[in-house]
């Protein structure tokens, strides 16, 4: 079970098609593995393993090549996700004691290629901030040093994966949720060009800000589950079709881009400095292999106050009922998000749209002269858990628990589909990611250019670890 636990997804999804293990030797090593390591980092609060073996017996009935694209592989999804028959809490106490009749759609669509969700992963309250805690199940830790922030709001899924109870897992992703946690936990998370995946439809109906996406342990492996996420449902307006491209072969294609852009923080945000020389260092290796690296970056000049805007209003469109009516179970943050998007105008919404389009539109030329541009993941590296967001970075103090998060919520603003990938560690030895942005709707050249530098940094197998205890 221990040797399991250490293989890749796309090793235990070989296994699983050649039916040299079964979806119910997952399950066992899975069960085995939480017991061993979850307490100490409270990743996965809630299993549901009577489900997975009753979902994993049905699917053994039926023969190996219907059984999907990932063949009984086991995932664990977020916390904001309902699973039928499951807690599905939102990290809430308004909805501490939830159990869904019906599933999301995104779970219905994993369920068909052949997923089977086993645990739920811990999360901010719905998903508001970038440190994984909330009052139905406390903190998730990180397990590279307990004592520091797993990050968030997909701070349960990484700490997972990296902790080895988890191949795969499922995310999403606003302003940085499956790149701030697999930044700190030295894991792979990808934000997806909105449409690839299709998600239920909760509060604003064309909402683009937030996305639904894999994380894994590399980017072969993320490249296999966002093969299985990605597809139209009718129930998403603005889904995609699924293209006739397999995102796996993509990464694996040895595709290599001409010319990049690098910088140290979008002109936009301070960065911690060692942070921003480990990530410079690793995006140079690309020069290694003879691709052109040009510090560079669009102008983004708008994209604290557009996002902010839209933010406060999706919070507004999304949480004004619960703000009614539940207003005491809230946490501060989320309050302060849909105060905000009620308050705004007419004019203030109509500002921050155009600036959205003005800003695509830079992006979008940017993107003619380069193929990529590369920058931190996260602008410090894990800070101590207690500290609910960072407050101040090289010498400048943010004004909320949001402006923080820039370096990432600039492509959210301009839809483009980012990475984050391990690139260093700090003197501590803490994790440092590398966020890598392609054109709208470019994740196979995205994938492709991932793993060409996860493999040049050589740091595409350093988890899973067991939970260090901070000093």
């Amino acid at each position: 079970m221990t040797e399991l636990i250490r293989l890749t997804a796309n090793e235990i999804v070989s296994l699983l098609r050649s039916e040299e293990i079964t979806p119910l030797d997952c399950l066992d090593a899975l069960e085995t593995r939480i017991a061993q390591v979850d307490k100490a980092v409270n990743a996965l609060p809630t299993l549901c393993f009577e489900r997975a073996r009753d979902h994993a017996k049905a699917l053994m009935k039926k023969s190996v090549a219907e059984r999907g694209r990932l063949a009984g592989l086991p995932i664990p999804i977020k916390d904001l996700n309902d699973v039928a028959g499951v807690r599905s809490t939102q990290g809430s106490p308004i909805f501490a004691h939830h159990i869904p009749k019906k599933s999301d759609i995104l779970v219905e669509n994993l369920e068909d290629q052949g997923c089977i969700v086993y645990a739920m992963s811990n999360t901010p309250e719905f998903g508001a901030g970038a440190n994984t805690f909330n009052e139905v199940f406390g903190r998730t830790l990180n397990p590279w040093n307990l004592s520091r922030s797993a990050a968030g709001s997909s701070g349960g899924a990484a700490a997972a994966l990296a902790t080895g109870t988890a191949w795969v897992a499922h995310g999403s992703d606003m302003g940085g949720s499956l790149r701030n946690p697999a930044s700190f936990c030295g894991v792979t998370g990808l934000r997806p060009s909105p449409g690839r995946v299709a998600a239920s439809v909760y509060g604003k109906i064309d909402g683009t800000l937030g996305v639904e996406g894999p994380m894994a342990r590399n980017v072969e492996d993320l490249a296999l589950l966002f093969d299985a996420m990605v597809g139209a449902n009718p129930a998403d307006p603005l889904s995609l079709p699924r293209e006739d491209v397999s995102y796996l072969a993509a990464a694996r294609s040895g595709w290599k881009p001409k010319r990049v852009a690098f910088s140290r923080d979008l002109g936009i945000t301070p960065v911690d400095p060692e942070v921003a020389e480990i990530v410079e260092r690793a995006a140079l290796k690309l020069a290694d292999a003879g691709v052109i690296v040009e510090e560079a970056h669009p102008d983004l000049t708008e994209a604290h106050e557009c996002f902010q805007v839209l933010r406060a209003l999706a919070y507004a469109s999304g949480f004004k009922t619960l703000y009614e009516n539940h207003r005491d179970k809230l946490k501060s943050d989320v309050i302060w998000n849909v105060e905000k998007g009620l308050k705004l105008t007419g004019g203030e919404i109509a500002r921050a749209e155009m600036q959205r389009g003005v800003m695509f539109a830079r992006m979008r030329e940017f993107f003619t002269r380069y193929e990529l541009i590369l920058c931190p993941s996260t602008i410090v590296a894990p800070f101590p858990v207690e500290q609910r967001y960072v407050a101040e970075c090289d010498g400048q103090k943010f004004s909320n628990y949001v402006e923080w998060l820039a370096i990432v919520y600039a492509f959210t603003n301009v839809a483009s589909p980012a990475i984050s990938i391990p690139a260093g560690f700090t003197r501590e030895h803490l994790p440092v990611g590398i966020q890598i942005a392609a054109p709208c709707r470019g994740e196979d050249r995205l994938l492709a250019a991932a793993k060409l530098l996860e493999d040049l940094l050589g740091l595409g197998v350093i988890t899973p670890i067991d939970p260090r205890p901070g000093k």
